[in-house]
Formats: structure tokens, C-alpha cells, sequence
């Protein structure tokens, strides 16, 4: 629990979230300006957001007393967003479609987002319950397991919904007691215009969870740092080779591991590994082995046994079973071995 100090300040309303922050953060240039310097802008915004965090936390400023500056950091990120759409490269595939014309890339996700439900989740982990859910409809990946198959693959499924809307949302469902805001999907990240718009919107102070498969290109996450209190993330396969075959996901592993330092560098880390059946060698050994060498033994970790054959699993016969306990066991046996220290319970 020590790894998310923060995030439990910002949830009992000690702290601010982190968007609040950004979004007192003054930058010095026109919205209206090219976009080399409105990503220079940026850079010295989040350089100058980092630091007003730090403060924050340590009781040195507090934000009420901060202007509301003409142009905010998160004013900027909602603008860069809306730019990246015309040539969509949120996540690492950069299909470079114009998603405002009505072109799709690989997520055949549009513009308008699609919301296949929103409901106050209880099966998080349990720092993270009541969550406020907001299921996406659409994915980068394409999961031959994936247990959400009907949302993560259909993405013109679901309600058309505003960021107004879903900052409404959060405001409500905030005041009946929910202790975060939790973007999923399917995948959040060809979202992410939206989600930023719905966060600039939002005046109630609540923690932001990213719930993602964390497969965004740089700039992707250049516009999340100094927004999310906490990264959920998935850290699936321990190679390209089972990316690949299993997820259609290229360059697996290097931008997924480029992704988790990066976010570990901008906020409090939840990784979910899910144990898959045959694949604990190959797959939940240097995934552990990596997050502890890297992230170090204190990051929060739920090593999952959740797994059951759905989506078009029973095509791929090594993963038409579940794990076996002598599978648990070894996984759990590998995060002792690495010592790994805070798994989620």
C-alpha cells in the first residue's frame, strides 16, 4: 500500500489530483500556434507542473490559492490531442489517419467516442473500490483471449458520448462516494482527446486511473504525464514472439517496458500480470524479473489467475485451459525468487 501514498491522499481529498494541478500550470503560447512550439510549450509546462506537484505534496503551495492562468498545461494537451486526431498516432501502431474526416486505423475506433458501459466497479483491486468504470468500446490489441471480446472488438458498438457527459458523470458518481475515475476499455488510448477533454471539464477533486494495456506512442504519453494519479496497467507477455501471435501486437516488449518506466517516472504504478497457461517461463518470468530489476521490489503487482479461454481462445489449444495450480504456484514462487514485495491480495 506504500506504493500509492499519494494516490490514497487525493482519494480521501488531501491532496489534489494531478489534472487539477496541470491545469493551474500557465503556459506561454497561443493554442492557435504551430504545433512545434506548442510541444516546446509543453515540455516547459510539464517541467514547470512536475515541480508545482512536488510542492504541493510537500505542503509548500496550495492550490486554491493559485490563479487560474488564460492558458493551462491541460488546456494545451486538449489542444495537441485534438491536432494528433487528424493524424491519429495515440497508440504505437501510428496509423496517421485523419479520425475527424471519418477514417479509422487498426482500433477501427472514430473521433466521437463509444462508451459500452459505466458502472461503480467492485472486482478492482481493493485500494481502488468503489471504482467509477467507464468501459470504451474499441482496442489496439486484438486479444485471442480477450474476456471483453464483444467490447474490445466492436467499436461501433456502445453509446456516442460527449466529455461533458462523462465529466457530469464523474462529478455524480464522485459525490455517492466512488473513489476514482477508471478509464478502461477495450482501451482507453484512442480515447485519449476525449478523456483529456472530460478531465479539463471536471472541477471535482478526484484520482484518475489509467487502465490500460499501455501500448501509447510517445507522444500518447507525453499528453498523460501530469494528468493520471495512478497507471493500472497490463504487462502481458514476456516477448514479441507471444505478443504477436496472441495479441497481433508488434514490438511488443520494447514499448511496453519504454511505457512502464516512463510511467513510473510520472505517477503511482498498479501492474496486473495475467498468468497464462504454458506461457509462465516464456511470459511471467521476465515480466516479474523485469518490474523488479527496473521499477523495483515495492511496486504494486497483481500476479492474476483469472484466466479463462474466451474471445477466440479455443483456437490456439496451449490456451484452451486454465492455468493449473502447479502453474500458480511457480508464478507465485517466481515473484518470492525476485523478491517482489507488494502483490495485490
Amino acid at each position: 500500500m506504500d506504493a500509492l501514498g499519494r494516490y490514497l491522499k487525493v482519494m480521501s481529498d488531501n491532496l489534489p489530483a494531478k489534472f487539477m494541478i496541470c491545469r493551474r500550470v500557465p503556459v506561454k503560447t497561443e493554442l492557435s500556434s504551430e504545433e512545434g512550439e506548442l510541444w516546446q510549450a509543453h515540455k516547459d509546462g510539464l517541467r514547470s507542473c512536475r515541480g508545482l506537484i512536488n510542492k504541493i505534496n510537500n505542503g509548500k503551495v496550495e492550490l486554491k490559492k493559485l490563479k487560474v492562468p488564460e492558458v493551462s498545461l491541460l488546456d494545451l494537451k486538449v489542444e495537441l490531442a485534438r491536432r494528433i486526431l487528424k493524424s491519429c498516432h495515440f497508440c504505437e501502431r501510428e496509423c496517421g489517419v485523419d479520425r475527424t474526416e471519418g477514417e479509422t486505423g487498426f482500433c477501427r475506433v472514430g473521433a466521437k467516442p463509444r462508451v459500452s458501459s459505466e458502472f461503480i466497479h467492485y472486482g478492482e483491486e481493493p485500494e481502488l473500490v468503489p471504482s467509477f468504470t467507464i468501459f470504451f468500446s474499441g482496442c489496439t490489441f486484438k486479444c485471442q483471449f480477450c474476456q471483453n471480446w464483444d467490447i474490445s472488438q466492436n467499436p461501433s458498438d456502445g453509446t456516442l458520448v460527449s466529455s461533458g457527459a462523462l465529466s457530469s458523470s464523474i462529478s455524480t458518481k464522485r459525490r455517492k462516494g466512488t473513489r476514482n475515475i477508471n478509464w478502461v476499455g477495450g482501451d482507453p488510448t484512442p480515447n485519449l482527446h476525449v478523456i483529456l477533454e472530460a478531465l479539463n471539464e471536471c472541477k471535482l477533486n478526484v484520482p484518475s486511473v489509467w487502465n490500460s494495456n499501455m501500448y501509447l506512442s510517445k507522444d500518447g504519453m507525453n499528453l498523460l504525464f501530469g494528468t493520471q494519479d495512478v497507471y493500472l496497467t497490463d504487462m502481458k507477455y514476456g516477448n514479441d514472439e507471444c505478443a504477436l501471435k496472441y495479441s497481433k501486437a508488434p514490438n511488443y516488449w520494447e514499448v511496453i517496458s519504454r511505457n512502464h518506466k516512463l510511467a513510473f517516472s510520472d505517477a503511482e504504478l498498479i501492474i496486473r500480470h495475467l498468468v497464462l497457461p504454458g506461457h509462465v517461463e516464456c511470459c511471467t518470468k521476465p515480466v516479474l524479473e523485469w518490474i523488479a530489476n527496473n521499477l523495483g521490489p515495492s511496486v504494486r503487482i497483481n500476479l492474476m489467475e483469472q484466466y479463462r479461454p474466451a474471445g477466440r481462445a479455443h483456437d490456439y489449444p496451449e490456451l484452451s485451459r486454465r492455468p493449473t495450480s502447479d502453474e500458480m504456484n511457480r508464478a507465485f514462487q517466481i515473484a518470492k525468487e525476485t523478491e517482489l514485495k507488494n502483490l495485490a491480495k
